[in-house]
């Protein structure tokens, strides 16, 4: 993959540039050639025994539509580039411009492998899960209500763009779905964050997340059950600028723990 600027360097013991149409051509004395897509005649050099070095870098930002970089094209034909060879006079830098979908001699970029950069920088995390506690009491018998608190890292909704090779993706991440394993063999999918209990709702199930454990974690490894909450992230994608878009998952996990005892009854 290409970054937003390359630096290029082919031997060259002088030599010189010209253009042609839209053509840029560095000749060089051993016959050497390098070209790209150019609309500005970039120089000659001759009678110099060092190697110029031509860098090639995206226009930041991008002329407005109509101006004449453009040339005859638009946004949807790529992006403006300028490239700058130390072939003038005494090595002083000679620029042009062009427009191409990718810099010269870069392999074509997949916006998918953009697109994971993009999500590469959310930062995304497991579950934030508020519910169960690892502090918490709980008891056999009675409904346990899961929940996770929603942010940007650990819930969604995340959006972030990236750019490579003249390519500009725009991501955004959301959690669809948290699957939780128990610790006593059973795991329980719930489709959102779960609700938040409180004392109104009684000892009545978890319209939305929950789970009853039927016996005690007293012969678990320290007293409590193993949790692990993972999400499931549903990135979807898109080129700026551009219909190409698309969708992949990435998956999270977060553990905690969580002791269950079990009510004695006094007679």
């Amino acid at each position: 993959m290409l970054a937003p600027a390359q630096a290029l360097a082919s031997p060259w013991d002088g030599g010189s540039c010209g253009s042609a149409g839209k053509w840029v051509v560095c000749k060089a004395d051993d016959d050497t050639t390098t070209s790209g897509s150019g609309s500005h005649h970039t120089g000659t050099r001759s009678g110099h025994t060092s190697k110029p070095v031509c860098v090639i870098t995206k226009m930041e930002p991008q002329p407005p539509p109509g101006s004449m970089l453009w040339e005859d094209k638009s946004s949807k034909d790529g992006a403006v580039y300028q490239r700058t060879c130390e072939n003038g006079p005494e090595g002083a830098p000679i620029s042009d411009t062009f427009v191409a979908d990718t810099p010269p001699g870069a392999a074509p970029v997949d916006p998918a492998v953009v697109a994971a950069q993009a999500v590469a920088k959310m930062k995304l995390a497991g579950p934030q899960i508020a519910s169960p506690r690892a502090a918490g009491t709980y008891m056999v018998g009675v409904p346990m209500w899961m929940w996770v608190n929603k942010g940007p890292t650990t819930y969604g909704p995340n959006t972030t763009s990236a750019t490579a090779g003249g390519v500009t993706v725009t991501a955004t991440a959301k959690v669809t779905q948290i699957v939780w394993r128990m610790g006593d063999g059973a795991t329980v999918t719930c489709n959102g964050p779960g609700t938040t209990y409180t004392g109104a709702y009684g000892k009545q199930e978890s319209p939305t997340c929950g789970h009853t454990y039927s016996r005690t974690s007293a012969t678990q490894n320290g007293g409590k059950y193993a949790v692990a909450a993972t999400s499931t992230w549903a990135i979807d994608w898109q080129v700026n600028g551009g219909g190409v878009n698309g969708q992949f998952t990435e998956t999270r996990q977060s553990q905690t723990q969580v002791g269950i005892g079990e009510l004695q009854v006094v007679r």
